[in-house]
């Protein structure tokens, strides 16, 4: 089984805002995407009432996985709803979305967002979206610990996440000196955030220890079986560490990440914002 070890990791560098943002830091920066194929880029935001009101997009998928405060989604469907944390919304942008994202009251929403790119071929599918409640993901128990399976398949275990693109997406928590081994699709590129704690990943002497606001990419077989499994291991060294595991098969097109649109060509992306003003996005999100 091929045996996965950190490729690349850095820290998260935050940057004050002006309100009503608070704080911001890319966790996976957008101009390394080839590097993450299928995902562009990933922020992690503090904000507030007012600071992602209406807005359009077209050509990728977002994950939304809600750390602290209250997040109200608005879609310009009719769709309206409070997530909060532990919750993760899913929403494929398809060819028109126009959405706002808000603080509820005077909540302050901290947030992690990551885009995933759609192929060519998909990326005039249909607009939807998909809220995943904490409680209603899988929970699977491992001495010392637990796995909250969001996303994929993980021995009979399956994640009520439908993305377009199926990834996986899973929540690992452990306790100090708890070890885990955590099985990915071996042709799976796929990357890790610490949200607590410190943890050591790998083996051997490539292991490395990294701890809150640490982001790592992992090896993979890129050129192996889509059916096969590889594992990553890991084993808490502090107290309540959290990690996020999330993996996608890489799509091998190019982009081109503008404002809110992710499309093929910069001829799509004129397109995009031609199409919006034109009201073809439909009516603001309120």
């Amino acid at each position: 089984m091929f045996q996965r070890n950190i490729k690349d990791h850095w820290y998260v560098k935050y940057e004050q805002a002006s309100f009503p943002f608070i704080q911001k830091g890319w966790i996976l920066p957008v101009e390394r995407w080839m590097d993450f194929d299928p995902f562009i880029l990933m922020a992690e935001d503090w904000f507030k009432k007012g600071a992602f009101s209406d807005h359009p997009h077209r050509g990728f998928q977002t994950i939304t996985y809600v750390v602290d405060g209250r997040l109200e989604h608005i879609d310009n469907g009719g769709g309206r709803d409070i997530l909060e944390p532990g919750d993760v919304q899913y929403m494929n942008a398809g060819w028109a979305a126009r959405h706002g994202e808000e603080g509820v009251e005077d909540d302050i929403a901290h947030t992690l967002q990551l885009w995933l790119n759609l192929p060519k071929d998909q990326k005039k599918t249909e607009t939807s979206y998909q809220n995943i409640y904490s409680e209603e993901a899988p929970v699977i128990q491992v001495d010392g610990g637990s796995i909250k399976v969001f996303s994929g398949e993980f021995g009979d275990v399956k994640g009520p996440l439908d993305s377009v693109v199926p990834i996986t997406l899973a929540e690992i928590n452990l306790e100090k000196g708890a070890s885990y081994v955590h099985s990915l699709p071996e042709t799976h590129n796929a990357f890790l955030y610490v949200l607590s704690g410190e943890i050591e990943f790998g083996m051997g002497e490539e292991t490395v220890q990294i701890k809150k606001h640490g982001v790592a990419t992992l090896t993979y077989n890129e050129d192996g079986d889509a059916s096969r499994s590889s594992e990553l291991k890991m084993k808490a060294k502090s107290r309540r560490c959290k990690v996020l595991i999330y993996s996608g098969t890489p799509i091998k097109e190019p982009i081109v990440p503008y404002g809110p649109f992710v499309m093929n060509t910069m001829d799509e992306i004129r397109q995009a914002y031609r199409d919006y003003h034109d009201g073809k996005f439909g009516p603001p999100a309120i």
